[in-house]
């Protein structure tokens, strides 16, 4: 079964955060943040529109290997992401009425009361101030006038979000495959014990834990 609108939409606005993730790990790679985030907001209303909630796996769970996919794509592509003049002058729109109605009412409007006044869908409004987003920096350069703040440790949605792309690879494999990697790596077994609970020789692990490695760092690399 396939999300509402408005849910749609508040899957979309709670989960930024792990757009912010997501990207941080491509950071230094020779691609500006504003376009790395720019994708991953592509990525994420992709997600927040393919939710199918009765397959069993939670949004973030799902969403997190899309954001990453199209992150990634500016990478294969050799450029940044392009925004149709089109949308920017919805963008500038959507921007102008909600400074507008800040003012008026005293506080943000709703994605709800602004596409109410924009004659918009709820869908639309909030994909165009997703895409209107600027990026979230933890660290200060000298350009930031002391603005932000030089956190160190690294954000905790980033290991969230490495852990649930993993997990949303594993979901990928056969169960025999399943059974070695968790017998393996979660179980912390050696490869003798494994072999010996699955009826296996070592040899036969040994060869069977290369291959699916290799099959899970391509899921994660492409």
């Amino acid at each position: 079964m396939m999300v509402t609108e408005k849910t749609r939409s508040q899957m979309i606005e709670e989960n930024i955060g792990l757009v912010h993730s997501c990207a941080n790990k491509f950071r230094g790679r020779g691609v500006e943040y504003d376009d790395l985030f720019q994708a991953g907001c592509v990525g994420l209303i992709k997600a927040a529109d393919g939710f199918d909630k009765d397959r069993g796996f939670s949004f973030s769970t799902y969403a997190v290997p899309v954001i990453l996919g199209e992150i990634k794509r500016i990478f294969r592509d050799g450029g940044t992401v392009k925004v149709s003049r089109a949308m920017k002058e919805k963008i500038r729109l959507v921007m102008k009425e909600k400074e507008k109605m800040s003012e008026y009412l005293g506080f943000e409007p709703t994605i709800g009361q602004l596409a109410e006044k924009l004659g918009m869908s709820m869908s639309e409004t909030a994909e165009l101030l997703t895409a209107s987003m600027p990026a979230i920096s933890l660290t200060g350069d000298d350009e930031s006038d002391g603005k932000e703040l030089d956190i160190p440790t690294p954000a905790p949605e980033e290991e969230i979000s490495e852990r649930l792309a993993l997990e949303q690879t594993l979901e990928t494999l056969e169960k025999d495959e399943r059974e070695i990697i968790d017998l393996r790596y979660f179980k912390g077994m050696t490869q003798s014990k494994t072999a010996e609970i699955l009826g296996l020789s070592q040899v036969q692990v040994s060869r069977k834990e290369k291959k699916i490695l290799l099959k899970m760092r391509k899921k994660l690399i492409c």
